[in-house]
């Protein structure tokens, strides 16, 4: 049975063209704003090599394994399918394709398809998640794709991955894609996460320059060749040399070329159109918009409010049992839920506190283990959706969890009439009914006036420091708005800096202040510090 495909028209913008198309670098690195379309880039990079290479090994590395199944993987096959390519016909992943189908054979033997994505004419790509270790081992790669890079440890990359970017050259050592390398991510805010931007150094625009000057040179011809075969004219001899020796030169170019970008989402606005893109800024507090859609570079507060924090205070914990029992179906995997985090205890309460606004409210979950305090989640929601909807999104996140009880921590502030309903309708209360009224019980701890700055500050650096009794560690998969908020925030006349919350809505701050989540968090660890109520035993990975 033919597996060929029909040429069919792609709309791409024109960093997509440009990237794809008519560069097409060995080396490309693309930090993009959310929604711009980096799953086309890859499902294009990824479509030549597995197409032009058979029987090749491509990488595909992520941070985790969650990462992978959720965003990487799904951004980029949904366009296979939009394509032709269908699932067990020309593709398939994590099983051992049955000699029935009638596919090639890749060029090294696979012993374990469990984590392998197969084409038909023998290229497979190993999914690579740097939080299961020895996933790089014993692998000869022709390509590599690493998607939201801002999360990959650059150095265990460097040790584990890049080394295996070797050999094959006598099978396709001819291409100049051979050994070529994917990038992408959106802008980081960490310098840890920050190690993709050096490629800016290892471009060179004139190489960039030349290559798309060749590509208009030998459009230019290819036109004429197409021409004069239409008036029946046979194209002279001369065309076709200059036409392979611009080839052999764009080849040779591409080769040696490093393409690095950063653009914004803005510039899909044709896809997305200026609803989409009001809609994000609505959505988004304001850092994550400057960095995630608007791409741009900011700052971290090195002498912040939260200065003893360091990256050996966040973890990665994926539940790889439940993942891999999902088998790579994709519609399964889009249902979140604790599930699929093994650093959850079920049969433990989970702590929570909140931050109320009229425009913002945040809540952020975690669970005591030893002397460590696991941040395992944060949630926020935006203008119109308010508490019920905040308190909703937690309970569909944990409805698996077993021990439906909630430790509630709170000050005055909650205190307070919601939204001036009513001044005996308190954000208290409106919790407590929220929780109570999807099953969950609620153990309510008041911890009275807000503690000072002074004295907060000074409480949770002694608890990053490890001079406290519990040490907060936090989950960077499912925090990482929260990660922003409290990175973010600055230290002003000794407190914390909540200045921005004064100032009216801009087009870099909007109404929403990006210390509301970072005060979320403050409130759950000094009530898991001061007022004690859970202890549990999960393993999570991290370098603390």
């Amino acid at each position: 049975m033919s597996r060929q495909l029909q040429t069919q028209a792609v709309y791409l913008n024109d960093v997509q063209r440009d990237i794809a198309e008519i560069v097409q670098a060995r080396t490309t690195v693309l930090c993009a704003g959310r929604a711009f379309g980096k799953g086309m880039v890859h499902a294009l990079f990824n479509k030549r090599n597995f197409e032009r290479m058979p029987g090749s090994i491509t990488g595909f590395v992520s941070a985790n394994i969650k990462r992978a199944l959720t965003n990487t993987l799904p951004s980029m096959l949904v366009h296979w399918e939009r394509w032709g390519l269908r699932r067990n016909y020309h593709w398939a992943i994590g099983i051992k394709p049955p000699k029935a189908w009638g596919w090639k054979d890749p060029i090294f033997p696979v012993s374990n398809y469990e984590n392998v994505l197969s084409f038909c004419n023998g290229s497979i790509g190993f999914i690579i998640s740097q939080d299961r270790s020895g996933t790089s081992n014993s692998h000869s790669f022709d390509a590599l794709d690493i998607d939201e890079a801002k999360f990959i440890d650059y150095d265990q990359l460097k040790d584990e991955t890049l080394p295996a970017l070797r050999g094959n050259r006598q099978y396709f050592g001819k291409h100049f894609f051979h050994h070529s390398t994917l990038i992408t991510s959106d802008m980081p805010v960490t310098k840890k996460g920050s190690w993709f931007l050096d490629y800016d150094k290892k471009c060179d625009p004139e190489v960039i320059g030349l290559i798309r000057a060749l590509v208009a040179e030998i459009n230019h011809i290819e036109r004429r060749v197409i021409d004069m075969r239409s008036r029946g004219v046979m194209p002279p001899e001369y065309l076709k040399k200059e036409l392979r020796r611009l080839h052999t030169q764009l080849c040779r170019l591409r080769s040696i070329a490093v393409d690095y970008r950063e653009v914004s989402t803005i510039d899909n606005l044709v896809v997305l159109g200026e609803a989409f893109i009001k809609q994000l800024k609505r959505d988004l507090p304001p850092l994550t918009f400057q960095t995630s859609v608007l791409c741009k570079r900011i700052g971290i507060a090195r002498d912040g409010f939260y200065s003893s924090m360091t990256e050996a205070h966040k973890y990665s914990a994926t539940n790889f049992s439940h993942l891999d029992n999902l088998e790579y179906d994709f519609d399964k995997l889009k249902e979140e839920s604790s599930l699929m985090d093994a650093d959850v205890d079920p049969m433990q309460p989970i702590c929570i506190g909140f931050d109320y606004n009229a425009n913002i409210n945040w809540l952020v979950a975690a669970q005591p283990q030893d002397r460590k305090l696991l941040i395992l989640k944060s949630f926020f929601v935006k203008f119109e959706r308010k508490l019920d909807e905040l308190v909703d999104d937690f309970c569909k996140y944990y409805r698996h969890h077993r021990n439906r009880r909630v430790i509630f921590y709170f000050d005055s502030t909650a205190k307070q009439g919601a939204y001036a309903v009513s001044p005996d309708y308190t954000f208290q209360r409106v919790i407590v009914k929220a929780f109570r009224s999807r099953g969950w019980s609620v153990t309510e701890i008041d911890l009275g006036r807000p503690m000072e700055h002074f004295q907060k500050h000074l409480l949770i650096n002694r608890m990053f420091a490890g001079r406290a009794r519990l040490v907060p560690m936090i989950n960077r998969e499912n925090n990482e708005d929260l990660l922003i908020s409290i990175q973010t925030a600055g230290v002003y006349n000794g407190h914390k800096d909540k200045r921005a919350e004064k100032h009216a809505e801009s087009e870099e701050n909007t109404l929403e202040s990006r210390t509301d989540g970072s005060d979320a968090f403050d409130t759950v660890c000094i009530g898991c510090e001061t007022h004690p109520r859970s202890t549990s035993m999960v393993s999570v990975t991290s370098s603390f």
